[in-house]
């Protein structure tokens, strides 16, 4: 199924790398992040990351906010410019797969909608494990008070 994927997504044309426009769409999807967090979910460097949210801030995708929490970190967060670019990107991705399965016999497409259930469950389940861990109050964190 990844390669499946991978293979057309590839395939639609893009202005953005893979990597920043997954950037846009973990922001998108998680609400504004620090630098430091969206380097570790994308898995490359925080400078790489730097990098890559002054090109999307200066292309209208992302924006820098203060975060309410601490005064010292500065948030990213997706622009309604972004939120649009990664819906129409969503959109591309799934008519690839509408034109593909179109080729396939009836009894493939079947088979295909009888396992969507099966499919929506595993995707459950892997976004489990994708959740990020809540921090304890600090009374509960193990250190005196």
């Amino acid at each position: 199924m990844h390669g499946l994927v991978s293979d057309a997504v590839r395939r639609i044309p893009r202005d953005l790398s893979l990597t920043s426009a997954s950037t846009l769409a973990t922001l998108e999807r998680t609400g504004p992040r620090r630098i430091t967090d969206l380097a570790a979910i994308e898995g490359v460097t925080q400078p790489a990351m730097t990098v890559l949210v002054r090109v999307l801030e200066q292309a209208g995708l992302v924006e820098r906010r203060g975060d309410p929490a601490d005064k010292r970190v500065a948030l990213v967060a997706v622009t309604e410019a972004g939120t649009t670019y990664v819906r129409n990107r969503r959109r591309a991705g799934a008519d690839a797969f509408v034109q593909l399965i179109d080729k396939l016999p009836d009894d493939e497409v079947a088979a295909l909608t009888a396992a969507i259930p099966a499919l929506e469950h595993l995707r459950a389940l892997e976004r489990q494990g994708r959740e990020p861990p809540t921090r304890p109050p600090s009374s509960q964190s193990g250190i005196p008070q």
